[in-house]
């Protein structure tokens, strides 16, 4: 068994990232990005759960998941691949959700889409977020993942409509963008923003976090 060279120590924050076998996409409709969001929230237990089952019985963020194995501080997800800023509760805590995290979902993607094997690029990928400024531009890089699907080159390019751009980031649900910008949508439960830094005193604090890399042609 292959070692993991970064060692996930609780308390300590992580940047976790993976995307499709040879840069397929793993997401292909938005019944895909959802089951994925409600699966952010249901794999981050120690409890077992039926999605179909609390698809019946009742609301899926009703689920009691008691003792949560992560705290979760950003995410996205994108056409063939997610980012997610974590910090683990327990010991193992990190392998434990991504384990049912992705197992759950490759088991639902593989029965939808009538395949088999693996979808994922092998082990998800980590980095260790051990200084401020690093952990602090994670935020950042998170949340403007989605420019590229409107914008491709806007690092390198920069961007001109800066009120478009944040209109579209307002308008992708499929991230935690608007969860830092105090919206009360029931997805606001997936993450837990008290074990990080508090970088942004205000919602129009965080817009000006984010303008502000749009006016620097650097790599994220």
């Amino acid at each position: 068994m292959s070692m993991r060279k970064v060692e996930l120590v609780e308390g300590e924050f992580y940047h976790l990232y993976n995307r499709g076998n040879s840069k397929q996409k793993i997401f292909n409709h938005k019944s895909d990005f959802e089951r994925f969001v409600n699966l952010l929230f249901l794999a981050n237990s120690k409890n077992s759960f039926n999605f179909f089952n609390l698809l019946k019985d009742k609301h899926i963020y009703d689920f009691e998941r008691e003792d949560t194995l992560v705290d979760i501080g950003a995410y996205v997800l994108m056409p063939n691949h997610f980012h997610i800023l974590i910090t683990p509760k327990k010991e193992g805590g990190i392998s434990k959700f991504m384990q049912k995290l992705t197992t759950a979902y490759v088991m639902y993607y593989n029965q939808k889409y009538k395949r088999t094997g693996g979808l994922f690029e092998g082990k998800f990928k980590s980095q260790h977020l051990d200084n401020d400024r690093y952990l602090k531009y994670i935020f950042s890089y998170i949340h403007l993942n989605p420019i590229k699907l409107i914008k491709p080159k806007w690092k390198e390019l920069g961007i001109k409509n800066k009120i478009e751009a944040l209109d579209f980031l307002r308008g992708y649900i499929f991230s935690s963008y608007l969860d830092y910008k105090n919206s009360n949508r029931e997805q606001s439960i997936i993450i837990n923003k008290n074990p990080f830094p508090n970088y942004f005193s205000d919602a129009k604090d965080f817009d000006t976090e984010i303008l502000d890399w749009f006016n620097f042609n650097k790599e994220l």
